[in-house]
């Protein structure tokens, strides 16, 4: 399988399209007025304690606090593992003023701040340090145990804590892990330096750039080409890599080209499609994503597909066939959190069990962490994914102004019946000699045609005229209604 990665470099955004055998699977935006904080370390002054939830709000000089929990703490184990007949109070850990270093490992989501940890994660192109934590561990998507056994013979914990394999180092000799293992040295002894002369709210380390993380992150042993489309970018990723990665040093290239370097793929026909809430499937049947505050739901149909068989092999080809786009999808709107996948029922346990393990086969692809429980009862599958940065609809998106993200508006009915109510009410309330009802030109439509019969009947009632006005700027559900002396203009 073939993958290559375009990036796409503009005064004011970044854009990474990670492709497998030229099918857009992943985009990555960065954008410099909505840089992510993720990685981040911060020198944070407590500000709140929340002893109900065992958790803290810190200040990180960030526009909202972030939030602490106990169990994030480094010395949290320790601590449990002392005080076994009661739980911990977080008041008996840390006290509101209290100063610490901190680091975000999720990035604000919504209305809620970045999420914050005291165990600390310095990667590098191989291996990932943990400060304080003397454990040397192997990335999970490295299987082979003679692998994972050969890599853990090659090092050991140093002075300032213990390792982490990364997936990019599977059949990496010690000479790389080495350099890898000074430079994370080299690192945390000058964050450690800086952490020190530091006062609350400031940063302590940042992330690399995003088109230098491709190259630690994304650039795997099976990426054949790297494009990017602006020429001092590319300069600096060719130096970067020359330090910490040489092997992706000749495969990252210059694109010159006048078309842009988006259109190659049809990246960004896809990234349109990846926004909308409806996705078809080549058999005729369709895949309908909603996602909210609380979880994803993903529901599969059916839709024109009929089959040739019978009822039980049409429903199985439609449920096979959407586990590919759903692991796709997930990957390309970077759905994190809880996500819930309604697929059409089946009768065959056979069916079933070929159904989940086709599901986690292709959620092995993922760079994230991805877990997948079996069918539940009612026919459903959980599965959740590490959820560290916003979505890409967050990115993109914003709340509908006038549904705000209900996904329905009023009906003309419902507020043509709404402004009646609102008449009477008016009515009784003041003593205007007549009524104007400003509307969007359909309610106003609406209320001439179809109810013209209760807007006389209304009329009636009051015994005062009741007039209509068009206002071109108004939505579906927005009126007003003033007294008949207005001058409306």
């Amino acid at each position: 399988m073939s993958h290559e990665i375009l990036i796409n470099v503009t005064p004011r955004e970044v854009r990474v399209a990670l492709l497998e055998n030229g099918v857009l699977q992943e985009i990555h935006i960065e954008r410099s007025l909505r840089q992510g904080v993720l990685g981040n370390i911060y020198k944070g002054k407590i500000n709140r304690l929340l002893p109900g939830i065992q958790a803290a709000f810190v200040d990180i000089g960030l526009e909202r606090s972030a939030f602490l929990h106990i169990s994030d703490l480094r010395d949290y184990q320790n601590l449990a593992s002392q005080s076994s007949d009661s739980p911990i109070d977080i008041r008996d850990v840390l006290q509101v003023g209290q100063e610490l270093w901190v680091q975000v490992y999720k990035d604000p989501l919504g209305s809620k701040g970045a999420r914050l940890t005291t165990l600390f994660t310095i990667p590098s192109r191989y291996l990932v340090l943990t400060p304080g934590i003397f454990e040397m561990t192997v990335s999970q998507k490295i299987s082979d145990e003679a692998e994972r056994q050969r890599l853990l013979d090659l090092t050991t914990p140093g002075e300032q804590g213990g390792y982490i394999f990364r997936t990019a180092a599977e059949g990496v000799d010690r000479a790389e892990l080495m350099i890898d293992k000074e430079f994370l040295t080299a690192l945390w002894t000058d964050i450690s330096i800086r952490a020190e002369k530091a006062k609350a709210g400031d940063l302590i380390y940042t992330e690399i750039p995003i088109i230098l993380r491709v190259l630690r992150d994304l650039a795997g042993h099976d990426i054949e080409r790297i494009l990017i489309d602006h020429a001092p970018s590319m300069q600096d990723m060719k130096n970067f890599s020359g330090t910490y990665a040489p092997a992706f040093a000749e495969k990252i290239e210059y694109y010159a080209e006048k078309r842009p370097i988006f259109d190659i793929y049809s990246v960004e026909d896809e990234l349109q499609k990846a926004l909308s809430r409806k996705v078809h499937l080549k058999s005729g049947g369709h895949l309908i994503f909603d996602q909210t505050e609380a979880m994803i739901t993903i529901d599969v149909n059916t839709g024109s597909y009929l089959g040739h068989a019978n009822l039980e092999q049409t429903i199985f080809k439609t449920n096979l066939e959407a586990v590919e786009v759903i692991a796709r999808q997930v990957r390309l709107r970077n759905l994190g959190g809880i996500i819930i996948i309604d697929f059409i029922d089946m009768v065959d346990p056979n069916h079933k069990a070929h159904l989940i393990a086709s599901l986690r086969a292709a959620l092995a692809k993922d760079h994230v962490r991805v877990e997948v429980s079996e069918l539940t009862s009612l026919g459903l599958v959980q599965m959740t994914r590490k959820r560290t940065r916003e979505s890409l609809e967050h990115v993109l998106c914003v709340s509908c102004p006038l549904c705000q993200r209900r996904g329905s508006i009023k009906s003309y009915a419902t507020v043509c019946y709404e402004i009646f109510r609102e008449l009477k009410r008016v009515a009784e309330n003041y003593q205007w000699p007549g009524f104007w009802i400003i509307a969007e030109k359909g309610t106003v439509n609406f209320l001439l045609e179809e109810e013209s019969s209760m807007l006389a009947d209304v009329e009636a009632q009051l015994g005062k005229p009741v007039k209509l006005q068009v206002e071109p700027s108004y939505t579906q559900e927005q009126y007003d209604i003033l007294p008949l002396e207005t001058k409306i203009f």
